[in-house]
């Protein structure tokens, strides 16, 4: 059992004086009050330490590291600035305020802040009061006969009741809910970084199939040329159908991808309209294309994920809520002291009102309970399981953030090698295009190698656009797991978000 102290009261000392029984009574019924509420101080079960989880010094994929600051280098909340994008800016922004699943886990926070107040509410007394009147008569008044009339009246009267916290059971429920609230906080600032997230990685989607429909429509051109030059050297007698049949397919093919490129940003434009909480008939997209390279993206010091990724806070938070519920557990131990008091006036006429119209009482009481059957056993086993699940989850959480950390950093850093690799082999194949096109035209070398090296080289292109568009991705998703522009500290905060008013019409209206 850990209890803290309670605070010590000075008294100051006076001259003895003679007291009547009744002062003698009211002051030591006083004083077991004082000793009761100087017991509330107590409070029982374990106070929380967060407990240690596995972390590297380094990251293992990152090679000459060096420490950063990733709040200078990513904007705080806004953390897809460094993409240097307008009309990524504009859309990003409208994740907070727009999109549903925010709406869901801001209205889930809200109610976990409901109930924190209603749990804090137990720290005080209830007080009621109660006031009634009453008329009846009898008779009536017939030939000079009169009636007889009785008024009561009960004057307004107020009662206390008041169980006290003596073994902190309340407090330590408050301090679970207040976790609890804690952890949906962190959870809402998770909804809200990886609908950003979403976003930004279905943007630059969307801008590499406007880059691949330009290739596409670059490549019908070159191929239309191609089957101009063969249209001709067919015509002429030097090459056979099949080889007019072939360039025409070549067009053929290149035009149907196109079309097929058309159908996928679509598809990316109306994911875009569903983050933002728009339909899809309500957002339009202008073509655009990817910057050569994404911006590197800061890594910091490897334990500052766990202030940095709110789902890791998240997970830290619902550990003490399950701490805070041993004591809960732990409490129902004890037995439960309640005070109550009551007083007001009474009588059968409103006026005058005298002394001998008050009523009061006053009084305290105890309960315990002496067998249960092992409930309480059984509750306090299982609070303390359910704390130890939540520090294996909160251990695991930790573990996957490393590992998608490190993922991201093997990416970028094999990507980068891999796309200047594929823009050497890209640059080499339109060579030799332009080198069997020139020989094709001097009937040196078959129409067959023109095709092959012209297809080579349409991959190389493809490869390297997908290629930046996996290190953009990439980029936004280690962003994504160093936590975005989140901190931690930010959970202690006394005032919660605020709703704006996009999201209040978002939701809807309670009922009256």
């Amino acid at each position: 059992m850990v209890a803290r102290t309670p605070t010590q009261i000075a008294v100051p000392t006076a001259p003895p004086t003679r007291h009547s029984p009744r002062d003698v009574r009211r002051t030591r019924g006083l004083a077991a009050i004082v000793a009761m509420l100087g017991l509330s101080a107590c409070t029982v079960g374990p106070d929380y330490l967060r407990p240690e989880a596995p972390i590297s010094t380094q990251f293992k994929e990152l090679k000459g590291w060096k420490q950063a600051r990733p709040r200078d280098a990513i904007e705080k909340g806004n953390w897809w600035a460094i993409f240097r994008d307008p009309e990524l800016n504009q859309l990003a922004s409208q994740v907070s305020v727009t999109n549903q699943n925010v709406a869901m886990e801001l209205a889930a926070y809200e109610q976990a802040q409901a109930l924190v107040r209603e749990s804090q509410s137990g720290l005080f007394p209830t007080v009621a009061a109660t006031w009634s009147g009453q008329r009846s008569g009898s008779g009536a008044a017939v030939s000079g006969v009169g009636r007889t009339i009785a008024t009561g009246v009960s004057y307004p009267q107020g009662s206390v009741s008041w169980t006290i916290d003596v073994w902190g059971r309340v407090r330590r429920q408050v301090e679970s809910n207040a976790a609890i609230a804690q952890s949906d906080l962190a959870l809402l600032e998770n909804a809200k970084l990886s609908a950003q997230a979403q976003l930004a990685i279905a943007y630059f989607n969307l801008r590499t199939q406007d880059m691949l429909r330009a290739l596409l429509a670059r490549t019908v051109t070159a191929y239309e040329e191609t089957l101009r030059i063969t249209r001709n050297q067919y015509n002429s007698g030097t090459v056979s159908e099949a080889d007019l049949i072939t360039a025409e397919t070549q067009v053929l093919n290149v035009q149907a991808q196109y079309q097929a490129a058309a159908v996928t940003r679509a598809q990316y434009e109306h994911a875009i309209a569903a983050l933002i909480g728009r339909p899809p008939a309500d957002l339009s997209v202008k073509v655009g294309s990817l910057p050569h390279l994404p911006p590197a993206a800061p890594a910091a010091l490897p334990a500052s994920l766990l202030e940095r990724r709110p789902d890791v806070a998240s997970a830290e938070r619902s550990m003490q809520a399950q701490n805070a519920l041993i004591g809960v557990a732990i409490a129902a131990y004890y037995p439960q002291i309640s005070f109550s008091a009551a007083g007001g006036f009474e009588g059968a006429n409103v006026f005058p009102l005298t002394a001998a119209h008050l009523i009061w009482s006053i009084g305290g009481q105890g309960a315990d309970t002496l067998f249960d059957g092992g409930l309480r056993a059984a509750q306090t086993d299982a609070a303390q399981a359910a704390y130890r699940q939540a520090v294996a989850s909160y251990r695991q959480t930790v573990l996957t953030a490393f590992q998608e950390v490190e993922d991201q950093l093997a990416a970028l850093r094999f990507y980068s090698k891999e796309l200047k690799i594929q823009e050497k082999a890209r640059d080499r194949a339109a060579e030799a295009v332009k080198i069997y096109l020139n020989q094709y035209r001097a009937g040196t070398v078959a129409f067959t190698t023109v095709v092959v090296a012209e297809a080579t080289l349409l991959a190389d292109e493809e490869a390297v656009l997908s290629t930046r568009q996996a290190l953009f991705n990439a980029t936004v998703s280690l962003i994504e797991y160093l936590g975005g522009g989140f901190d931690a500290s930010e959970l202690l905060a006394e005032q919660p978000p605020p709703l704006t008013e996009a999201v209040a019409r978002s939701l809807p209206v309670p009922p009256p």
